[in-house]
This record gives structure tokens, sequence and C-alpha cells, in this order.
């Protein structure tokens, strides 16, 4: 895969409930970032006392976050009250010439910033709340 430009890297609300996916924010940075868990089966057996990590076991998840300013006054309210009323929304980050990753997801922080000679901006961050699914671009 050639370099991308980061600003193709969109993250998009499933405003309707019915996978119509919008863009919400001019974030200038995001991050998505897979985690998982690990349950540790080490025992006194454990050959040479190494650890030992059991397969398929611990919980996954997924991380987004991004900076930016909000395109508008309605994508604003779409976070802000997703926020406060702790929803867990259909979120979608599409990575361009790689896929799309998909899946519920709460947002956990909302910030905003501004200085006095500039704009106001926002960070975000999301949680997975779900099952988090990719689907590779096709090509």
């Amino acid at each position: 895969m050639a370099a991308q430009r980061g600003k193709d890297l969109l993250l998009k609300l499933d405003e309707t409930g019915f996978g119509n996916f919008i863009t919400v924010a001019g974030l200038r940075t995001k991050r998505l970032a897979f985690n998982s868990e690990t349950v540790d089966i080490t025992d006194a057996d454990s050959n040479g006392r190494w650890r030992e990590l059991l397969a398929g076991s611990g919980v996954q998840r997924a991380s987004l976050s991004g900076s930016g300013i909000f395109k508008d006054a309605h994508s604003d309210a779409a976070i802000r009250s997703r926020f406060f009323a702790g929803e867990n929304t259909v979120w979608q980050l599409a990575i361009p010439d790689f896929g799309t990753v998909s899946g519920s997801f709460q947002i956990t922080a909302l910030e905003y910033a501004g200085n006095h000679d500039g704009e106001v901006t926002f960070e975000i961050a999301l949680e997975s709340a779900g099952p988090v699914s990719f689907a590779e671009v096709e090509g």
C-alpha cells in the first residue's frame, strides 16, 4: 500500500441507525487502536518458567480518537447529545485503500478548547461497545 493522505481517514456516524453514515466533524488528527487483554495461565510446570497465555480468551477492544473542528452546528449537536445520553452508536472509520472499520462505540471523552486568536477545537475519544467489523477495500 502506497502512502495515504491523513485527511482521507474519515470518522463517520450512523445518525439514523439505518446505515446512513455521515462525516460528522472536520477532524485534523485521527487514531484507531486495537487492543486485546491476555489471560495468563503460567504455572509451576510451564516450560522454562516462560509465561503462557491462553489463546482466544482475552477481551478485545477498539479505541478511536481525534481532534479538530466541527463542520457545523448539526454535527456538534449530534456528537454532544450522544455523549450526554451515554449512547452506544454505530460509527465507521474509513481508511483509504485499506478498508472500513465499523461497530458500536460510546463517546468516553469530549473536550473543547480555544485560544483568544483562534477557532474552537475539540477532542473526542470513543471506546468499542460491542463487536467491531472490518471490510477490506475491493480492488
